[in-house]
């Protein structure tokens, strides 16, 4: 039997580890999902065990190239950002990867920006709102100011999708796709790092920028091959890759998860500050376009309310998978601006969806300026939920609203990003199947 021409693709989020096999249709042939306990760091605040990650990344890749079925040509990596792996100058982890939930010390925040021009000033110019920890190169000058010998021990500071990539080339590189993500590390208006990076010392610390669809040729002596390694994106950044090739009239993807983002890559308008203070912000896509994004916290919301519910109502925990859309409830709930009792837990569960569309179509909005929007893609968890895609297509009836049947968009982005590099095939024209829901 001939081996399957593939890419693997490792695709790491906050919850969910995976790893996918993708043949050159981009049919996806393979999938192992694992997810792995927290652990604390210094100040007891739970994060990513990073040198689990590392050993179940090198066992499970080691196993999928001593499968006979599949012939690995490339691999790349889609991974969540606003992480920084930091490497001694022997290239060794200083654990821990912080949480980008973290808080962030006041006194580091008031002092950067007191220094660097305020708030909504250092806002608008790296095209993020104030976010802390979520704003990973604040990280970098928290240690320098709290741990200054730490700071020091810090040869280089990867982004998580390329500390992923570099443990199988051992090389550094930085991605635009993760230094244009929340960061405060870039000025959206100059198109480089911002004059603070330098004057701090992090450039030092940062690897030369490479190009998204670029690979690493890279020697497996062991297995008698030679792959083409990419160099890793942004999980955001590369959910919007299968739809930036499929789709030329405009529209804007919700890409759900833990957070639910809305991307418009046809809004290119200025932020301002209006839309900063509502968690508006800019992403990079892989060709190195600017992508202005919302940013809700849904995913995360719908997760803590439904163990509410489940043990309100004594049900499983996705119970709420068993629930679809009723119209005589919505209408209720519509007509009433809310339910006057609850007495099931299907009524509790589209009052509580109700909440979050409320949330989602003001976040939506803020992208949805100033561009002539006929269409919106929902993908992720939220595309699977006829309740979440019934109460958005009713509040956009002027627009389509479409369900995306890209259940893996991060890693199929990560895998169509250096096709070039890989694949004898073009790219198919129907990779991405869409459900319009009416309303």
């Amino acid at each position: 039997m001939n081996a399957t021409p593939v890419i693997l693709i490792f695709d790491i989020g906050k919850t969910n580890k995976k790893l996918l096999l993708f043949n050159e249709s981009y049919d996806l042939v393979y999938e192992s999902i694992e997810q792995f306990a927290e652990i604390k760091d210094e100040d007891g605040f739970e994060g990513e065990d990073i040198i689990m990650l590392k050993q179940w990344m090198y066992k499970s890749f080691q196993e999928i190239m001593d499968n006979a079925s599949f012939e690995i040509k490339a691999i790349n990596f889609s991974g969540y950002g606003a992480s920084f792996v930091f490497l001694d100058h022997e290239d060794n982890e200083i654990t821990p990867l912080y949480n980008y939930l973290k808080p962030l010390d006041k006194e580091i925040s008031d002092s950067f920006y007191t220094q660097y021009g305020g708030e909504m000033h250092m806002a608008k110019e790296t095209a993020s709102p104030i976010l802390g920890n979520l704003n990973s190169g604040m990280q970098l000058y928290r240690i320098k100011k709290q741990v200054p010998a730490k700071f020091d021990s810090i040869n280089t500071a990867l982004h998580l999708p390329q500390y992923l990539s570099f443990l199988f080339t051992k090389q550094c590189y930085s991605d635009i796709t993760s230094i244009g993500c929340h960061t405060h590390l870039w000025n959206f208006n100059k198109m480089e790092y911002h004059d603070w990076v330098a004057k701090e010392g992090i450039s030092d610390k940062l690897a030369p920028i490479k190009k998204s669809d670029d690979v690493v040729d890279i020697s497996f002596p062991l297995y008698h091959t030679q792959l083409k390694v990419g160099i890793g994106l942004h999980d955001s950044s590369a959910a919007l890759v299968p739809y930036i090739h499929s789709f030329q009239e405009p529209y804007i993807l919700i890409s759900t998860g833990t957070w639910s983002i809305s991307l418009n890559p046809f809004n290119q308008s200025t932020l301002t500050e209006q839309e900063l203070q509502q968690d508006c912000l800019c992403y990079i896509s892989y060709t190195g376009q600017p992508i202005k994004a919302s940013r809700l916290f849904a995913g995360n919301q719908h997760e803590q309310e439904i163990k509410k519910l489940a043990q309100q109502f004594n049900t499983a925990l996705d119970y709420y998978k068993t629930v679809d859309f009723n119209i005589a409830i919505y209408k209720n709930i519509i007509e009433s601006g809310d339910l006057a009792s609850i007495e099931t837990y299907e009524e509790a569960y589209h009052l509580m969806i109700h909440h979050i569309i409320q949330q989602q179509v003001i976040s939506s909005n803020l992208v949805l300026q100033n561009a002539d929007v006929r269409q919106i893609f929902v993908d992720g968890g939220f595309s699977n939920n006829p309740v979440f895609m019934h109460y958005l297509a009713a509040a956009y009836p002027d627009k389509k609203v479409f369900a995306a049947t890209l259940s893996q968009a991060s890693s199929l982005g990560a895998a169509m990003a250096i096709h070039a590099h890989w694949n004898s095939k073009s790219i198919p024209q129907q990779l991405i199947q869409l459900k319009q829901y009416l309303f």
